[in-house]
């Protein structure tokens, strides 16, 4: 095993290793992977949260130990709640966002490999005991953190992401890893056969004209719905699947909503 950890705010994930190739995902500040291909100066890994696999330029790389790395592995770590934050030392200071891991964060410091860095932010408490009352409150909070963020194909950082990217994001905030891929994430939770049976929290699916899976976004309750299509924003769901006010129709078909958090 040849391990390592993002110790940037956000490094391209590509699916071949030039950087002219699609950004199929990308590594936040604290998100550990394994190497498993190294070639030139390209490094193919897989990430340790949700085995996604693709390729990083091998200068952006961090190594860390196998004892670290299955450390970090073993344990839920916080995540940032701020929109835009640092965690420094005395020499260098790294600029995270909201929803970036804090590796074994003490309330002060975070650690990182070898090197210890002090955060000073608010942070997500994985030890506390789940609540689905709390997670739901926080989920809606957070959710409209993320209002105008810009869509990117691949992306998971608040300046640019996209629709399963966001969803997997906001769930991580919750303590629930979702696969990075809404063709992945419709396999977890329970149906909710209804749309006025969603609750805010629910993730509703929309499919294309040959039945695949192409949208995800996040019932925030009155009928609306939080999802990442041009920008982050709120639009209207009803059992059609979302209409846009803007366009003045429907721009999604729903297929299917299930629910993630417990009862």
């Amino acid at each position: 095993m040849n391990p390592g950890i993002c110790a940037l705010s956000a490094v391209p994930v590509r699916a071949e290793p030039n950087d002219r190739a699609e950004l199929v995902t990308q590594l936040l500040f604290g998100e550990c992977y394994q190497i498993l291909v190294t070639q030139e100066s390209w490094l193919q890994v897989q990430l340790a949260a949700d085995d996604y696999v693709g390729w990083i330029d091998a200068k952006q790389h961090t190594p860390v130990s196998t004892e670290y790395y299955a450390a970090w592995c073993a344990q839920d770590h916080p995540r940032a709640l701020d929109v835009v934050q640092a965690v420094s030392d005395a020499t260098t200071k790294i600029p995270l966002t909201l929803g970036c891991r804090l590796p074994f964060f003490d309330g002060m410091n975070v650690r990182v490999g070898e090197r210890s860095y002090f955060f000073n932010g608010t942070a997500t408490n994985p030890a506390a005991a789940p609540d689905f009352t709390r997670q739901a409150a926080l989920l809606r909070k957070t959710a409209l953190m993320y209002l105008k963020a810009p869509y990117v194909w691949g992306g998971k950082s608040i300046f640019g992401l996209d629709c399963s990217g966001l969803c997997q994001q906001l769930y991580g905030l919750v303590g629930i890893q979702l696969p990075r891929d809404a063709r992945q994430q419709i396999d977890h939770g329970r149906p909710v056969h209804f749309v006025a049976q969603a609750q805010p929290g629910d993730l509703a699916f929309f499919d294309n004209a040959e039945g695949r899976i192409v949208h995800v976004g996040m019932v925030m309750g009155e009928g609306q719905i939080l999802h990442a299509h041009g920008e982050v924003r709120l639009d209207p769901l009803d059992h059609n699947g979302i209409y846009n006010r803007d366009r003045q129709r429907y721009s999604h078909k729903l297929r299917l909503l299930k629910r993630l958090l417990p009862e």
